[in-house]
């Protein structure tokens, strides 16, 4: 179907879902942003940064991103289509200041830093959302995908900076992880991430996110599941890499001599 042509059902489906995520985002009870958020349980100080493993652990979000985007650049990762390469783009930008703003906001953690974080996780999120709507149902949901996340998602980090409801960006992620994995239920057009183990490395952060203390605990104080939330949810950047690899060339054989 051109991209000019009627809305196909999955598409409509894909407006009517969104739809109805923007109602909750808009309409839900307000939830306050938990006022112990910034007390992470591993505080130590190494090599005079402080708070280091939550700090450092943000490398990965960094090395991913740059990694991606070296491939992109280099014409090693295969896409099914122009639009899924710019979704893609913007995931790995996403990482990159992503790692910059995680690690900023973990070196004094506060409300503003939180919202700079907030603000660059979204764009991950636009990025994600984007390519798994490429690939799963047509390029122009992928594109309205990717645009209504860039908007609404730092949208939603100004609703709770000035009023104070984390609402909307908590329906922005989970309303995002049900649209993954609806998509799911459409085939694929194509070579694509590993969808289900980005889902399960997601969930799996959000876990070690909120068992901070108690992994903290648990491991000897060697390692906070805050730091171990960082690393999880970058792995998550590899199951996008990873499939979308070009195989590298055979090289060829030498002449025979005469």
């Amino acid at each position: 179907m051109g991209p000019r042509g009627p809305l196909s059902r999955a598409e409509w489906l894909l407006v009517v879902g969104t739809a109805t995520l923007f109602a909750l985002a808009v309409f839900a009870p307000a939830l306050p942003q938990d006022p112990t958020y910034h007390r992470f349980a591993d505080a130590r100080t190494l090599f005079r940064i402080p708070r280091a493993l939550d700090v450092l652990s943000n490398a990965g979000f960094a090395v991913l991103g740059m990694s991606g985007l070296a491939l992109m650049a280099t014409g090693r990762l295969r896409f099914v289509s122009h639009s899924f390469a710019a979704s893609g783009f913007v995931f790995f930008v996403g990482l990159v200041i992503t790692a910059a703003a995680s690690a900023s906001y973990h070196l004094a953690p506060d409300d503003a830093g939180l919202a700079r974080d907030r603000h660059a996780m979204t764009i991950v999120f636009a990025g994600v959302l984007g390519m798994v709507g490429t690939e799963r149902i047509s390029d122009r949901a992928g594109i309205a995908l990717a645009g209504f996340s860039l908007l609404a998602g730092p949208a939603s980090v100004l609703w709770w900076t000035s009023t104070g409801s984390v609402t909307p960006y908590v329906v922005l992620q989970v309303g995002g992880l049900l649209v993954v994995a609806a998509c799911l239920l459409v085939q694929r057009r194509g070579a694509g991430p590993r969808w289900a183990l980005l889902l399960l490395a997601y969930v799996l952060a959000k876990v070690c996110e909120h068992f901070d203390a108690q992994v903290f605990v648990l491991s000897g104080e060697v390692v906070s599941g805050h730091t171990l939330k960082h690393l999880v949810a970058a792995s998550a950047a590899w199951t996008v890499i990873q499939p979308l690899r070009r195989p590298r060339r055979a090289p060829e054989p030498a002449a025979a001599a005469g």
